[in-house]
């Protein structure tokens, strides 16, 4: 089969990878050149550890990659550490690793697994064949000085299309697949420092950002990050759900710039030690564009609103959605006829649902009830105060259990799942 790739991202370049290996035709066309930032926190669970050490990609300290131990959370006047659980299916560190160099890194693997890949086209429309079946992309292509389109374009042509292109996707856009306004949204703001704390052995998140346009003391649904990177900087930033009543008109950047200026002298938050400029993202969660799969067109990442509303990582969905495409992709491609490869197609969308519908259902449930901001605070304080059960929370947010269950946690986590509609 021959498959077009839309966005080279953490989706877009390991389905790359993973269908290269398989020996098919894959093509990524990416609307930026390599490297090229993008608005991150930067943190990669175990569970994007795993796709990692599944692709063969090297992540040691020589590659970039700063080894973390696991979550520290700061609230209610209290420190607790929680380091990643020893399992089976994951591995028990986590990764901090710019993503400059990481989407670089995925792009350069899935190149010299036989990828070709395709910088600075912009993808402006799909191709259509007679029965409405997506067989291609018209993409723009974009001025190597400027990065904006120029008036040449191309038509690529494919048996499949992956749309991979972050939140914006124009290519499911232009299909016509739009964002649900039933699921969250939510926005990260960041930046870098050059601080002590770049050595930081754990993944820092403090869950009391407050709304400074308030008299009265307001708690945001989201939380502050402070990510050591190991290369002298500190990735700091934040992350707040369109749950909370202040969403629309809250200066994000704002406050970023009061929670900083909170933090001790020593860390070097301050506008002296700014690198860069602060960055902003909308985080699309909840599988909030759907169907993912239409004829001819599969939805990846961020493309399929693979973010999770518990705490807004969406890397480790995206690679992990990536390798569910690419599955299906190998079993149609050997399928026998038209029909069955078209049934091998239509069964990503549920593995989608049977990986993340609990887990998205349980985050828009917990998205809703700490809107408010009462809410949030009482749960704060209950989660703080009890280490053990906001260990257990922690491990169901970031979705760290082994399958078949082999511990209490495991299995307390399997029922809850189970109990759970899935979204």
């Amino acid at each position: 089969m021959k498959v077009l790739i839309s966005g080279g991202g953490p989706a877009g370049a390991t389905a790359a990878y993973w269908l290269a290996s398989h020996g098919m035709d894959v093509t990524v066309l990416e609307k930026s050149a390599y490297p090229r930032e993008k608005v991150c926190g930067d943190g990669l669970t175990p569970r994007a550890v795993q796709q990692l050490r599944l692709m063969g990609v090297p992540h040691g300290e020589a590659e970039g990659y700063r080894r973390n131990r696991g979550l520290r959370l700061v609230a209610s006047g209290r420190t607790v550490e929680f380091p990643w659980p020893e399992l089976t299916d994951f591995p028990s560190y986590g990764l901090v690793r710019t993503r400059a160099g990481f989407d670089e890194d995925l792009v350069r693997h899935a190149r010299a697994a036989g990828a070709n890949v395709v910088e600075r086209r912009s993808v402006k429309d799909v191709l259509r064949d007679g029965t409405g079946r997506v067989v291609g992309v018209r993409a723009a292509v974009l001025d190597p000085e400027t990065g904006r389109r120029t008036a040449e374009t191309e038509e690529h042509r494919a048996d499949l299309v992956l749309a991979a292109d972050g939140n914006s996707t124009r290519t499911a856009v232009a299909a016509g697949l739009h964002r649900r306004t039933d699921r969250p949204m939510g926005v990260a703001v960041r930046t870098y420092y050059r601080s002590p704390r770049s050595e930081l052995d754990w993944m820092e998140g403090w869950l009391e950002l407050e709304d400074g346009t308030r008299t009265e003391r307001a708690l945001l649904p989201g939380y502050g990050w402070i990510f050591g990177v190991g290369d002298g900087t500190a990735n700091v930033g934040l992350g707040i759900l369109d749950t909370s009543p202040a969403f629309g008109s809250l200066d994000y950047r704002a406050v970023l710039r009061s929670w900083t200026a909170s933090m001790p002298a020593e860390w070097t938050f301050d506008p002296e030690h700014q690198v860069g400029t602060v960055g902003s993202a909308a985080l699309p969660m909840a599988g909030n564009r759907t169907p993912h799969y239409v004829p001819g067109l599969m939805l990846l990442g961020d493309a399929a609103g693979l973010v999770s509303p518990f705490n807004g990582e969406g890397i480790s969905n995206a690679m992990e959605s990536a390798l569910f495409a690419a599955q299906c992709i190998a079993d149609a491609a050997a399928a026998n006829g038209p029909q069955q490869r078209e049934n091998a197609l239509a069964r990503y969308p549920q593995l989608v649902r049977a990986e993340w519908g609990a887990h998205f259902t349980q985050g828009r449930a917990l998205a809703e009830l700490i809107g408010h901001p009462a809410v949030l605070s009482a749960a704060v304080r209950a989660g703080m105060s009890v280490p053990a059960l906001m260990r257990f929370a922690v491990q169901v947010m970031t979705e760290l259990s082994d399958r078949p269950a082999r511990t209490v946690t495991d299995r307390a986590i399997a029922v809850l799942d189970a109990l759970t509609p899935a979204a």
